[in-house]
């Protein structure tokens, strides 16, 4: 492909997977007026977030055998439609029980992109290349963390949050136009591909049978957890324990996304002298002690909200590097049945981030100690498997194929 049809395919399938994070980012300084709106508290309105991510862990188990067996497009379109609809729904929520429903439906329309955007790097693009396209669109996803909860605090303040939704229904109808219009068909239909229940469950036993794929998935799914953590518990730590308005609150969360989006592009630079493996190994030590070091904080009252600013600044930077390479490394193993090992890994992801956000909500009592808990024990665990991995399996793997699967 030449460089017009390159770009154009990243900043359509960064979009296609900034849609999620964006419907996680955009609302969350609305959330003290969403509260105040439906007669509940934040740590109510918390379980808005926890029923999105659960709704993306079992929308991508399903999408996943979909765009194996009827291609790509057709279920992003459908998919796709879903997620406007129900967002369109989420802004004349009427209670915090619909609103929670709600988002339990937008989520399982919008997972679409995530699964879609995965396998399709892994239809399109050279198995060497990988990990230097997903950082490329890492940098387009980032663009959504940083400008979501700006947009979202200005909408908020004008207009008020319902119409947060209405704003989202119309980017995912613009992203819907830009899947029709501009995205080339990476995988055609492939009658071989069952949806039988036995036979979809074989094939994500298959999934799972891979050693290297288990790993990573594992390892990105724990430090999902931290970020998981922090998106659910920051509106707390930032606009409530801290004083802060919900404006600034949007423009620390865009700080942050920036140490994401320097992370992803960092990481180009690295894995031009070390491979991937090594690269997540040496920079999950790292972000284990700066997890360490919030704990240390929430635990003895030392932090500021600069103080917690720059380590949450830091940490998201290790994980724009962690991200890449962990997503690269869990789906080199396969080549056809692509779909669904993106969907188990998206899964695994969001459904451990929809633990974590429940334990925020849960565990919360007025102190900074359940945000920075889960991060740093979700860190903890994600070294823990990279270094098992590392002994075991030996320090000099690279990433290749292991089976045409």
């Amino acid at each position: 492909m030449n460089k017009k049809e390159y770009r154009t395919i990243i900043l359509v399938l960064g979009a296609l997977a900034a849609l999620g994070p964006f419907a996680i980012d955009m609302y969350l300084p609305g959330f003290p007026a969403i509260a105040k709106d439906l007669n509940t508290d934040i740590a109510k309105v918390g379980l808005s977030l926890t029923s999105y991510f659960i709704g993306i862990a079992v929308g991508q188990l399903i999408y996943g055998p979909l765009i194996d067996r009827f291609g790509r497009k057709k279920p992003l379109v459908i998919g796709l439609s879903i997620f406007v609809v129900a967002s369109l729904g989420c802004a004349l929520a009427p209670t915090v029980e619909w609103l929670i429903g709600l988002r339990l439906l937008l989520a399982l329309g919008g997972c679409v992109g995530m699964v879609a955007s995965r396998a399709m790097v892994r239809d399109l693009f050279p198995l060497k290349d990988i990990p230097n396209v997903f950082s490329t669109l890492m940098l387009v996803m980032g663009v959504a963390p940083i400008i979501a909860p700006t947009i979202g605090g200005y909408v908020t303040a004008s207009l008020g949050w319902h119409y947060i939704f209405v704003v989202l229904a119309a980017i995912a109808a613009a992203v819907l136009f830009a899947v029709i219009k501009l995205l080339p068909e990476s995988k055609g239909p492939d009658a071989s591909i069952s949806l039988k229940p036995q036979f979809i469950l074989r094939d994500f036993a298959g999934v799972f049978k891979e050693r290297t794929f288990l790993t990573y998935a594992i390892a990105s799914s724990s430090v999902n957890a931290g970020l998981f953590a922090y998106i659910a518990g920051s509106p707390f730590v930032f606009m409530e324990y801290f004083g802060l308005s919900d404006k600034l609150y949007g423009v620390f969360f865009a700080m942050n996304a920036m140490g994401f989006i320097t992370g992803s592009q960092f990481n180009r630079l690295l894995i031009r002298r070390q491979t991937s493996n090594q690269v997540t190994l040496k920079v999950g030590a790292l972000q284990f002690v700066i997890a360490a070091a919030l704990i240390y904080g929430a635990l003895t009252g030392h932090l500021d909200y600069i103080g917690t600013l720059i380590l949450l600044f830091i940490f998201m930077f290790t994980l724009g590097i962690i991200n890449p390479n962990a997503s690269a490394l869990a789906m080199a193993p396969f080549t056809k049945n692509a779909g669904s090992a993106s969907a188990i890994l998206g899964s695994m992801q969001m459904g451990v981030g929809a633990l974590a956000s429940a334990a925020v909500s849960y565990f919360h009592n007025q102190t900074l100690l359940p945000m920075m808990g889960i991060i740093a024990t979700a860190t903890t665990l994600s070294l823990t498997i990279l270094l098992i991995y590392q002994v075991t399996v030996g320090r000099s793997q690279t990433i290749e194929v292991v089976h045409n699967r």
